[in-house]
This record gives structure tokens, C-alpha cells and sequence, in this order.
């Protein structure tokens, strides 16, 4: 018998993407609410706990309302796409990747926080080197990035696309989060297993899809005798096993001349570079990935199978 599928917010962003993802799947059936009847609250609460997987796209109080009308149904389980539950204990992590037993974690939970774009980037580079104790206690680590508009949900999409709007964006590249309070920090910091927060600094650019994170380190800071090459060498060793998250090889990277925030577009991997100079001082790691790929609507398709699989 299919897993009856629920997608709360299926007309926004990250919902279409994964009923695209969905597509032509027989082994789910999806549970659909017309665009019409979406604000319409005993609908919905009758499809969530008429799903085995209900998946939340909505806001932050959407979602915890959508939860609180599972309250006393323990049957259907929830992956939720908002920041709402990201550092709740009592939720799965959505990021398989990010150390060896967290699909296992992720196969077995009720609940799953789906990541946010960037900390998925940040964490994949961030979390290895603090597991090999390669990056020290108090490191003033740095995270600055660039996504693709579609990041901004609908509206962006509109201001991006339709210059006749009165509340068009025109920048071509543009900086937000400029109180660095931006609501993916927390994430950033406790996935991260960093023991203070991290200096966040995205941006957007003129591009649907796609997304380069970078955090730029200082060697003599790392623990005694770290390298370009003991770096790259814990993050290979982290992500060995699996064939979601890459670990570009030195010899490539230092191959390239740029890279293209919007490479991995339309796929749900990530591909992680370190770049420097042997010998040298400082080492730039680099994520790159689709933000809504990896980064939303493929993590949350990934999360799913794993639950099904269980």
C-alpha cells in the first residue's frame, strides 16, 4: 500500500518543488487541498492526520499550529520545512549527511526539521572539523553566502521578475540580515556544535536557483599544525559512505577559476571545496548547492524516504 503524503503549503515555493519531486511516484499518494480551500482549517486538519507523512511548508506559527492539530495523533509523522523546531531536542535534524548516525536518527523519528538553506551549507562544513577537533573552542567562526531569489518565496520572486511592481527589487546582488539576528544562526550554531555564534552574513543575486557558502579560516588558529591538506582530509573522512555530499579533491579545486553559484541547480547534492595554497596561511571552504534542491525541497524528499524506509 502507498504512504499517504501530505504537503501543507503545496502551492508555495518549497511545496511545488516537492510535489515536482514527487511526480510519477507510485509508491505515495499524494492528499491535495485545492489553492481555494488552503485558509479553510478542518480541511487541513482532516488531511494532516489523514497522512502517514504530513510535510509542513508554511511559516514558523503555521507550522506549530499544523502540529498542535496532531497533538493527539501519534500515527502521522511531520517533516517541517519552517525554522520553528530546527533546535528542538526533541526533533530530528533533516541533514542525513551530517555525521554517521543521523539517517538512522532521521529513519526512526516522529518529527523532522527540515535544515534551512544556508546552515545546510554552513553545517557541512563546519560540523566535520569541530568532530576531528580541528576547529578549537571560541573560534570566531565566519559565514558568508549567496543565493538564488527563489530563497525568498513568492513575493521575492515577484519583486525579482516584475520590474513594474512599486516594490521591485532592481540590485542585481543585494546584503540583508544586516542586524546579524538572521533566524538561521541558532541552527548554524547548535548543528554546527559550535559553542558560540557564528558571524552570518548572507545575500541574494540575481539567479533563480543556487547558492555558494563560504567559511573562510585562518590555519594558525585551527588546532596545532593544521593544513590545506588536513582540512580537506576531514571532510573526506566525514562524508565517506555516501553519495550526497561530494568532497571535491584538492587537485580539482585548485584546477578551477571560479565557481557557479548555480552548478548545482535543478539537483539535490552539494559539492564541498577547500580552497588555499599549500603552505599557505588561510583555507576558504566552499559550499555548493541548489537552495532549493538540498537546501529545502530535495532535503525534505530525502527525509521522506528515510522514513518510509524505516
Amino acid at each position: 500500500m502507498s504512504a499517504k503524503i501530505f504537503i501543507d503549503g503545496e502551492h508555495g515555493t518549497t511545496g511545488l518543488q516537492i510535489r515536482t519531486r514527487m511526480a510519477g511516484r507510485r509508491d505515495v499518494q499524494l492528499l491535495s487541498i485545492p489553492e481555494a480551500e488552503r485558509r479553510n482549517a478542518a480541511m487541513r486538519e482532516d488531511l494532516l492526520n489523514s497522512a502517514d507523512i504530513a510535510i509542513l511548508c508554511l511559516p514558523d506559527d503555521a507550522s506549530r499550529e499544523a502540529v498542535s492539530m496532531l497533538s493527539g495523533n501519534n500515527r502521522v509523522r511531520i517533516i517541517d520545512t519552517s525554522t520553528a523546531y530546527r533546535v528542538a531536542e526533541d526533533w530530528a535534524y533533516g541533514f542525513a549527511e551530517m555525521d554517521a548516525a543521523q539517517a538512522d536518527r532521521i529513519r526512526s523519528a516522529r518529527c523532522v526539521a527540515n535544515p534551512g538553506c544556508y546552515p545546510t551549507g554552513a553545517i557541512g562544513l563546519i560540523r566535520p572539523l569541530r568532530a576531528a577537533g580541528l576547529l578549537p573552542d571560541g573560534y570566531p567562526v565566519t559565514v558568508n553566502a549567496v543565493s538564488g531569489y527563489t530563497g525568498g518565496g513568492k513575493q521575492m520572486i515577484a519583486q525579482m521578475e516584475d520590474q513594474s511592481r512599486e516594490d521591485a527589487i532592481s540590485a542585481n546582488n543585494f546584503l540583508y540580515g544586516l542586524t546579524l539576528k538572521h533566524k538561521h544562526v541558532p541552527e548554524m550554531k547548535v548543528h554546527g556544535l559550535l559553542d558560540r555564534a557564528p558571524l552570518f552574513s548572507p545575500s541574494v543575486g540575481r539567479f533563480a536557483q543556487g547558492m555558494i557558502v563560504q567559511v573562510p579560516l585562518f590555519l594558525e588558529d585551527l588546532k596545532d599544525g593544521a593544513t590545506l591538506e588536513s582540512v580537506h582530509a576531514a571532510l573526506v573522512a566525514h562524508y565517506q559512505g555516501q553519495d550526497i555530499v561530494t568532497v571535491v579533491p584538492l587537485a580539482d579545486s585548485s584546477a578551477l577559476a571560479r565557481i557557479d553559484a548555480e552548478e548545482l541547480a535543478g539537483q539535490d547534492t552539494m559539492k564541498l571545496f577547500v580552497f588555499g595554497t599549500p603552505g599557505g596561511a588561510h583555507v576558504n571552504l566552499v559550499a555548493l548547492l541548489d537552495n532549493l534542491g538540498k537546501g529545502a525541497s530535495g532535503a525534505a524528499v530525502q527525509n521522506m524516504d528515510l522514513m518510509l524506509s524505516a
